[in-house]
């Protein structure tokens, strides 16, 4: 498949799948932890906004700061496809006159541009039909062209931060790719949901952490040694998050890893406080946790000490 084909394949499927996204799914997670759904489109936005001038010969000095921040507005479907559209134009255009383009690691050929937007098209394709519950299929000629790209490059990639680290796969060509991409090719609801739950405890949302819970739910505690304290039900792990916000001076979770299989999850997290001389403290920690339509129907927590 010749470099263009496959880059303008790989972006009509990213706009087949930002064409399906509902008004009400914009603030939705997304496998790309830190990313919701809007962030994700304004993200890949955001590379076909610069691909016009990169590819033309602009540096990055020259384009400046114009291409920052929101790029969506008040339509995001129409502002992404307006950008994948011209974006594709000036592949089409540069692209067979060769040359480099300006990135931020320095000079880089046209053609490697050009197969690293192919690339990020199709796993980000995938990634916002897995958020918004879309076709997660990708077409298998498509991935079999940017896996031999990838292959040579994925330690590398990873070496630099751009891809997490590898996933499991699933005895396929595609969950192969997307494992090297730090994917999960089954990330489905109850990786949303736990991405939803982290999320509100990281802002001490206690309603919202309540609303990701059953209401039957068991939460052990980390203490006291050596078996901490079982709280069953809502009303019961609420008066715990109650307490432990309402009380904890400058209380922060951070989530560091996840992952979920079938019904259960781990997520590895850091608790930060001040205690009332002001001093900082923290714990590192694990919950084990069991899912259940979507909510959250056990939490037990370990720590480390």
């Amino acid at each position: 498949m010749d470099l263009n084909t496959l880059y303008h394949r790989t972006v009509e499927a990213w706009a087949d799948r930002v064409n399906a996204v509902r008004p009400d799914q914009w603030d939705d997670p997304t496998p790309c932890r830190e990313w919701t759904v809007r962030d994700l489109v304004n993200h890949v936005c955001g590379e076909d906004l610069w691909t016009a001038p990169l590819m033309s010969g602009q540096t990055i000095e020259e384009v400046g700061d114009r291409l920052d921040g929101d790029l969506l507005g008040a339509d995001p479907i129409r502002s992404s496809l307006e950008a994948a559209s011209e974006a594709t134009r000036s592949v089409a255009e540069w692209l067979p006159k060769g040359g480099t383009v300006h990135l931020s690691y320095g000079e880089e050929q046209a053609e490697e541009y050009v197969h690293q937007l192919a690339a990020d098209h199709l796993v980000h394709g995938w990634d916002l039909a897995a958020a918004t519950g879309g076709d997660v299929r990708l077409d298998p000629a498509l991935v079999h062209e940017v896996a031999v790209w990838f292959e040579g490059r994925e330690e590398l990639y990873r070496a630099a931060g751009a891809v997490g680290p590898r996933a499991a796969e699933h005895g396929t060509a595609q969950s192969a790719l997307l494992a090297g991409c730090g994917r999960d090719a089954e990330w489905g609801p109850n990786h949303a949901a736990l991405a939803r739950f982290s999320a509100a405890f990281g802002r001490g949302d206690v309603d919202a952490i309540m609303a990701l819970m059953t209401d039957d739910v068991v939460f052990e505690a980390t203490g006291p040694a050596p078996d901490g304290t079982r709280h069953e039900g809502a009303d019961a792990v609420r008066a715990v998050w109650v307490e432990l916000f309402g009380q904890t001076p400058n209380a922060a979770f951070t989530e560091e890893e996840s992952f979920v299989a079938g019904d259960r999850a781990v997520l590895r997290w850091r608790f930060d406080w001040t205690d009332e001389a002001g001093a900082p403290g923290h714990v590192r920690g694990t919950d084990l946790m069991r899912l259940r339509d979507g909510l959250v129907a056990e939490k037990l927590s370990y720590v480390k000490g």
